[in-house]
């Protein structure tokens, strides 16, 4: 088998090749290109993708025989419901041939998380996970938290299951090691301590107050801790504490006991007892009503690093060990697996997911089913847990599903949307103006469909909240009728929602009527006299306005949609903002890099005075030649 870093572990332009077929939407069409590709499939491994009329992936499967497998879907009567009405939808197939099963089985992960079919059991999970990162590539390292693809060098730590719980075990360990969190560009511009050191969170490297070799020393102890070893790092504080008391330095053994203090914090707020378990990770399975929830805890160095409850989707008609096998497949598509997987129930071809899964680290991961003992206790644990997470869901869902339906009666829509849009602007005085869209389901919020709109018509006027709501929906909507002119992929909105009053949805409604878009629900949601929550007046494209009691929970659903829309607008604007003030003029002009832009405002001060400064006093700022002056000063004179 291939590494799996191996640039050619999937080589597809080698491997793939697809089999097209033709026909109308039914059962025996469908029959009929599956015949097709098989008339060209070989008996080994690999991955077959059912795919639409249009070409969209319907269902990823994989194969240790792809022949074999594939001829299972013409024998119809043998198939469920659901799969006959995938292969009725089927008119072509692709086909990619893998060294081995196990390898089969990575790249359906992948390609079902590329794809997300409709067929497919699917993890639906819109965020990365976070980790620690123990920095390598300094003198004095740095702890931060990361998300997304580990490209800087260093050690990591994780997955935690959220944000929160990341940034709780960061703040402690900064306590507790007095490790730096600055950016490099912030550790070398110091020249006094910053407030982190002032409150003991931070030994001041930049300025000296440690040497490299005790700094050396609190990242060991700290990689020591991380990978499990907090007896060892418990001991070494005790003993140093006592020393320190010993000679009279209570100064020094106080700041030992906060240390301490905080080191007990971290191993008193591990909701379960992992000691002994090392690395793992536990999961297990809830279902009722149609749903299923599978809970998973993330131990690591025998520290419980939180827990999340996840929903897949597609699930009916699907066997619980198949879902599970499916959900595990895609989970360590992103994180790496663990030596030790704890499950309270056997997935689905469970040797050749844990040889999948050692294929994908190189070292070898183990799948337990506890049967007694402590590891018993977890699972049971996991278990309660996965039991009242569904619980809650399903409740939710149907207090949701009441909202939603309330909605629909009050908007007059078709029924209950599946797919709501919600629309804010940012500016300050037009500068830096983007516009946001938020969208909901009946889930939640999808924050995987979230989009920021840069404001750059010629034709739209800073400030203008009128053009650029015109402009954001005019974008939006555009492509809309680009990328799926049937609306039938589900991104079509069921109710747009407008952060505004008349003015604002009489020009949202002008710029989709120019488009021929009329049949999509528009709602302008404005605050009531002296802009008071829970007075907001709803403005509807044909003149009326609507309010709702005070205690409405219609009411306070809108409320928090708008208000997600104006999070997320304000969030985007201040980020912008933040990289503009990081630039200036300089940036354009050719042959200037960081450091001659860096010369250049050092001596003059601003970009301001680099454009109005004369040829003979750019010749004179240390390190701008003759040459460069000269380009400088005909960029901005020329």
């Amino acid at each position: 088998m291939n590494s799996p870093q191996s640039p050619d572990r999937f080589n597809e332009e080698k491997a793939t090749y697809a089999v097209r077929g033709a026909g109308q939407p039914d059962l025996e069409a469908g029959v009929a290109a599956i015949r097709e590709t098989l008339k060209t499939l070989p008996t080994r491994p690999g991955v077959y993708r059912m795919q639409d009329g249009r070409g969209d992936v319907l269902y990823v499967g994989k194969a240790r025989a792809l022949r074999n497998r594939v001829s299972n879907y013409v024998q119809v009567e043998r198939l469920s419901k659901r799969l006959q009405r995938m292969v009725a939808q089927t008119r072509s197939m692709t086909i990619v041939t893998t060294n081995s099963e196990a390898e089969a089985l990575l790249l359906e992960a992948q390609l079902i998380k590329r794809f997300r079919p409709p067929y497919n059991v699917l993890l639906r999970d819109d965020k990365s996970f976070p980790f620690i990162l123990l920095g390598e590539d300094h003198a004095f390292p740095r702890i931060q938290k990361h998300r997304g693809a580990r490209s800087i060098k260093g050690r990591y730590y994780g997955p935690f299951a959220s944000a929160g719980s990341v940034g709780r075990t960061l703040n402690a360990l900064q306590k507790l090691f007095l490790l730096r969190s600055c950016t490099d560009s912030f550790f070398n511009n110091r020249s006094r301590p910053c407030l982190l050191y002032q409150i003991k969170r931070c030994s001041a490297p930049c300025v000296g107050r440690i040497s490299e070799e005790d700094y050396a020393e609190l990242v060991a102890d700290a990689q020591d801790f991380l990978a499990g070893k907090s007896t060892k790092v418990q001991r070494k504080l005790g003993g140093a504490m006592q020393a320190a008391s010993d000679a009279m330095d209570y100064e020094m053994a106080a700041v030992y006991r906060d240390r301490l203090k905080a080191l007990t914090f971290i191993q008193g707020s591990q909701a379960i007892n992992a000691e002994g378990l090392g690395d793992a990770d536990i999961f297990a399975m809830a279902s009722k009503a149609g749903s299923i929830c599978i809970q998973a805890f993330f131990i690591r160095g025998g520290q419980n690093w939180g827990h999340r409850s996840f929903f897949p989707a597609h699930t009916a008609e699907v066997s619980e060990d198949e879902v599970l096998e499916s959900f595990m497949a895609q989970f360590y598509e992103e994180v790496p697996p663990p030596k030790l997987i704890l499950a309270d129930r056997a997935p689905a071809e469970c040797e050749l997911l844990a040889e999948a899964l050692c294929a994908r680290i190189g070292s070898k991961v183990r799948i337990e089913i506890p049967q007694r003992g402590d590891r018993m206790k977890l699972i049971r644990q996991a278990q309660r847990n996965a039991v009242e997470a569904l619980d809650r869901r399903l409740a939710e869902a149907t207090t949701q599903g009441k909202i939603l339906q309330e909605m629909a009666d009050l908007f007059a829509l078709d029924g209950p949307p599946d797919r709501i849009e919600i629309y804010d602007n940012s500016h300050i005085q037009g500068t830096n103006a983007l516009g946001a869209m938020v969208v909901a389901g009946p889930e939640g919020f999808r924050k995987n469909a979230y989009r920021k709109f840069n404001i750059k018509r010629a034709e739209t006027v800073p400030g203008d909240d009128f053009a650029m709501m015109r402009e954001v929906l005019g974008r939006r909507f555009a492509r809309a009728q680009r990328e799926d002119p049937e609306r039938d992929k589900g991104d079509w909105p069921d109710l747009v929602l407008i952060d505004g009053g008349r003015g604002q949805i009489n020009a949202v409604r002008d710029v989709l009527e120019e488009m021929g878009v009329e049949d999509v629900a528009l709602v302008g949601v404005a605050k009531g006299p002296d802009r008071n929550a829970g007075r907001e007046v709803f403005h509807l494209p044909d003149g009326r306005e609507l309010t709702l009691p005070i205690n409405s929970p219609v009411l306070f659903y809108l409320q928090r949609l708008r208000d997600e829309a104006h999070r997320f607008a304000i969030g985007a604007h201040r980020a912008k903002r933040s990289k503009a003030i990081g630039t200036s003029s300089l940036d354009d002009v050719p042959g200037i890099g960081p450091a001659r832009k860096k010369a250049l405002l050092m001596h003059f001060g601003t970009a301001r005075a680099v454009r109005d400064a004369a040829l003979e006093d750019l010749q004179r700022a240390p390190g701008v030649s003759r040459a460069v002056a000269q380009t400088v000063y005909d960029y901005f004179h020329g």
